[in-house]
């Protein structure tokens, strides 16, 4: 049996003149213009027989109009008469312009309205869930995060929680296609990306889709699966596309692993690889609810509140996929000072000096941690990533990253532990 690692401190962040989302609760539970070129005109008809040439070239006939600049010969080169065109013959026509193909848009990056409009929409997330869900703020915060960040979460807590309740009630929210698979003993990699399958009225092999060709994908209980099927999921995690066959098919964008398990049974389980952990950007906790909010969860139910029925709770979806855009650009922009990265790396390096740690926080680590730093700081309304920032987040993205000797568990000391001493030890810039 395992503790549970506590949820971070809630930051002290700076206040901003923009509108700032909720802070992490400890005890929750976030054209181009054408080009254009003169055509040269036709050759001005030959004149009538016996006609005389009535003026020289260079000089303009009535109602034409004048040659450019570059037209008019210098006086170096004496001018050549040509033959002007009799009163009955038709007027030149005049040169039309011709448009030169566009160029194709640039990209550019959203205006501060549109960064705005995705932040005010990904913050009322929290109260759109908080109406299927109650007392997990937090945890919505963080999958927020997650969310903006392209990663993948570790839900961890006892049956009960609302854990499976509260993804699909956040993919409702941001109009995201869910699919949920219930990891068990049996269940085979097939059953999760998909197989060939022989169609007898073609004879031959045609691909079916698995479930994780979907947005959000809820491995319901992973650790109850062999690693066999749990490894099934490390492409689609990290390449973001499933093999079948030699062939590569690509998942739909946006896609996110959320993955539960139980913290207190496991019997009959299969602990998480350290390389299956580290792909995962955050490992948050879900606590119990708190008592206020557990009444209102027993009073909800006793007026027929149906979590099979999000549109009878009146959950309705409040941002789309071009928010998530948006922000995702919007976080792209917030600086990172070197002294801030620098900081994040001795904090990962101090977690593999500790004497009680058996494996430490990897590369992969710190860029994480570095990536959901940011992404906080621009849900709060920041445009820089300050220390605080990197504390808030150190435990939920680093905390699962660490792997603990055997006689040091056997002494009770734990990775938020380990986290809190490193936090304190190493120095904060200013």
């Amino acid at each position: 049996m395992t503790e549970t690692p506590e949820s971070p401190r809630e930051p002290h962040a700076p206040e901003s003149a923009d509108a700032q989302a909720p802070l992490p609760d400890h005890d929750g539970g976030v054209a181009p213009s054408d080009g254009s070129e003169a055509a040269v005109p036709d050759a001005a008809p030959a004149p009538a027989d016996g006609a005389e040439p009535e003026a020289a070239a260079g000089a303009p006939a009535d109602g034409a109009t004048p040659p450019a600049a570059a037209d008019v010969p210098s006086e170096d080169v004496p001018a050549q008469h040509v033959p002007t065109p009799s009163a009955s013959a038709p007027p030149a026509a005049e040169p039309q312009a011709a448009s030169a193909p566009p160029a194709p848009p640039a990209h550019e990056p959203p205006s501060s309205d549109d960064a705005a409009g995705a932040r005010a929409s990904l913050a009322a997330l929290r109260t759109e869930v908080g109406k299927a869900v109650v007392g997990q703020d937090a945890i919505v915060t963080g999958l927020v995060i997650a969310l903006l960040c392209r990663g993948h979460v570790l839900l961890e807590g006892v049956p009960g929680v609302a854990k499976t309740l509260l993804v699909r009630t956040l993919s409702h929210t941001v109009g995201l296609d869910f699919k949920r698979v219930q990891f068990t003993p049996d269940l085979m990699p097939g059953d999760v990306t998909g197989s060939l399958v022989y169609d007898a009225r073609t004879a031959a092999f045609s691909f079916r889709e698995g479930p994780v060709f979907t947005n959000l994908l809820l491995a319901d209980e992973i650790n109850r699966t062999p690693p066999k099927t749990q490894s099934s999921l490390l492409e689609a995690m990290e390449e973001r596309q499933v093999t079948v066959d030699g062939e590569a098919r690509k998942l739909p964008e946006p896609f996110m692993v959320i993955a539960t398990q139980n913290p207190v049974e496991y019997e009959g389980t299969y602990p998480l690889p350290e390389a299956q952990l580290d792909r995962f950007l955050m490992k948050l906790p879900v606590p119990l609810p708190a008592r206020d909010a557990e009444v209102d969860v027993v009073l909800r139910h006793a007026a027929g509140f149906s979590p099979r029925d999000l549109d009878a709770a009146g959950v309705r979806t409040v941002a789309a996929v071009a928010d998530l855009d948006a922000g995702r650009d919007a976080v792209a922009r917030v600086s990172v000072s070197r002294e801030v990265a620098q900081y994040v790396v001795d904090l990962c390096r101090a977690t593999r000096e500790a004497p009680s740690v058996s494996l430490g926080v990897s590369p992969r680590g710190a860029t994480a941690l570095l990536s959901t730093a940011r992404a906080w700081a621009w849900m709060r309304g920041g445009t820089f990533v300050t220390p605080d920032d990197v504390k808030a987040l150190a435990e939920w993205t680093l905390g699962h990253r660490i792997q603990m000797r055997a006689e040091a568990e056997l002494e009770g000391v734990t990775s938020a532990a380990v986290l809190q001493s490193v936090l304190a030890s190493v120095p904060v810039p200013r």
